[in-house]
Order: C-alpha cells, then structure tokens, then sequence
C-alpha cells in the first residue's frame, strides 16, 4: 500500500493532493518525487513502474524481495537494497526485513517489507530540515540508511543484554544446561551478520563518489553512516565469536559436571561395597568360623564394617570426590 507519497521543491513539500500519473512530467532539477509503499500489491507497483520507467528487473527484485543487501545500476537509477532489523526481545529473535530503493535525480521510490526500521520518522524529520531535503534524493536515501543502522545498534543492545545473561548462566550453580538458547541466539546473529557485513562495501563506495548521482557535499554523511556500520559489523563479529565460546565453556562445564557426578557415585559405590563384602564373607555357611560363636562376632562385624565405610567417606571427602 501507499505509505505516503509528494513533490518537493527546494526542500519543501508541494502543498496541494499527489496524481501519480503526473508527477514525472512534474519532476526537473529543483524537484524530485518521494513515494514510499509497504508491501505493495504488483497493480501498485506497476502503476509507478510505468510512471517513472523503471526496469523490469529491479521491479522484480522489489516484488519478490529475498535480495541480498547491493547497489545495482540501471541506467541513470539506482536500485539499492537494505536489511532493516528489530530485536523481539520476549522471543529473542531479530526480525530481519527489507528496503529496496528505487533513487534517481529526479525521484526516489522505497518499497519496505516486514515491520523493521519505519520511514515515516524519516521522512517527518527531514521535512522539518528543508535545507538537507534540498540536496535531493540523494539526501533522501542518506536519511533511510541513517535509520537502518541506528535500528542495527538498538539490535546490538538488546543481543548484548541477553548474551551478557547466558554468560551468567553458564557459570552459574545451577544445573541446567542453556544449550539451546545458545544455539538459537547465535543462529540469529549469523542471519545479522548476513544482513549487515554486505552492505558495508556498497555503502563505501557512495561515500567515496562511485555513483554521480550522489552530492559531494553528501558524502561526508554517507562516510559517517560507513563508519557506525562498521562498527555494528566489528561487533556483530565479536558478538559471534563469543556465542562460540559460550557454547565451547557450556559444554565444557556439562563435562565437568558430569565428571563429578561420576565420581560422587563411584565414591559411594565403593563404599557401599565394603559392608556388601563382609556381609558376603560372613554370610557364608561355614561351621569353623570363630566369631561365629563369639559373643562379640555380630557387634564386631558391624563395627568393622562401619569403620571401613567411615575411612572411605573420609578419604573421599578430603579428596573432593564427595
């Protein structure tokens, strides 16, 4: 659907209702085109294919959406694809969405998907800075990838809480093992990783005058937009890494702990054997066995018994094996 959609002509928004099929012949130097739709239906977006000439198969990447974060060029557009994130904290999941950006001199379309990473503020922010919105598009498309990586930090932040929570487990006394939230929050951060490492050579080479279409005076803003994003790229590697460790010291205290359950209970068998024993020997159906006679013979075999166990339990216990 239409999110919303205007003219702007040095940096200020037309007043007055927006007609698609006018707003090309409408479009010069001084003013460019802004529209922007969510999860557009293929009559939508075919109506503003026609309108501004796009190529067919950017129109088909913006359709199908699954893309790899990219630039492409075709012709005098620029289609450029980002992977917008949110962190779910209650599920601990990233939900991982997609822009596709259609930027020109003339006009800029962005077609979103999934709920990541809204462009209304975008928008709304720079319509209050006319003398930023003036540059054209191509200040316009700074803006969005502006927004997308700050929403990247807020996802570091919330897995940053949660992974600082699983070290905590994992060292803790408790018995139980969070092997699978280890698995399940690194898996996500491998699909953040996909989402965020590719896009980081694209968004270079706008901030270092590859593509024309992009001001001078905005690269300066693209460059500081590389370099937050290489940041959030530094640490989703660290944050990585670290799952991996996690994971390696889970698994390493699962042993240890194991271990010591087998020990404890090779520590009362043994002990437990030395009653079993006597009770055997004395148990056997001899007639010459002089304590069996004995007054003292059932007492003392109880004491004897007692006594062995006791000095197991001891060496056990100073040993650390109970």
């Amino acid at each position: 659907m239409y999110i919303d959609a205007a003219l702007y002509r040095h940096g200020k928004r037309l007043d007055g209702p927006f007609r698609l099929e006018e707003a090309a012949q409408q479009c010069d130097d001084d003013t460019f085109c802004w529209i922007g739709l969510y999860e557009p239906t293929e009559e939508e977006l075919d109506a503003v294919t026609k309108e501004f000439g796009l190529h067919e198969l950017a129109v088909e990447d913006a359709i199908h959406a699954h893309q790899r974060p990219k630039i492409d060029v075709y012709g005098d557009t620029l289609l450029v694809v980002l992977k917008p994130a949110r962190y779910v904290d209650p599920v601990e999941v990233i939900d991982i969405g997609e822009i596709i950006v259609f930027v020109s001199r003339t006009f800029l379309i962005a077609v979103r998907h999934r709920e990541a990473s809204r462009l209304v503020e975008v928008r709304r922010t720079l319509e209050h800075q006319p003398d930023q919105l003036a540059m054209g598009p191509g200040a316009v498309l700074q803006a969005i990838f502006d927004r997308v990586v700050d929403d990247y930090v807020k996802v570091l932040d919330g897995l940053d809480t949660d992974i600082g929570e699983l070290e905590v487990d994992v060292f803790s006394d408790d018995t139980t093992t969070p092997t699978q939230r280890i698995y399940k929050l690194k898996r996500e951060v491998l699909q953040f990783e996909q989402a965020t490492q590719p896009l980081v050579e694209p968004l270079l080479h706008l901030a270092t005058g590859r593509y024309p279409l992009i001001a001078e005076a905005l690269r300066p803003y693209f460059a500081d937009v590389h370099d937050h994003l290489v940041k959030v790229a530094t640490r989703v590697s660290n944050y990585r890494d670290l799952l991996n460790a996690i994971l390696e010291a889970n698994l390493t205290q699962v042993s240890v702990r194991q271990n010591n359950d087998m020990r404890k209970i090779s520590a009362w068998v043994a002990v437990a054997a030395v009653p079993t024993l006597l009770a055997a020997v004395w148990g056997m159906n001899f007639e010459h066995m002089p304590e069996l006679s004995a007054s003292w013979g059932y007492p003392g075999a109880l004491l004897a018994m007692a006594t062995v166990c006791m000095i197991l339990y001891r060496k056990f216990k100073k040993s650390g094996w109970l």
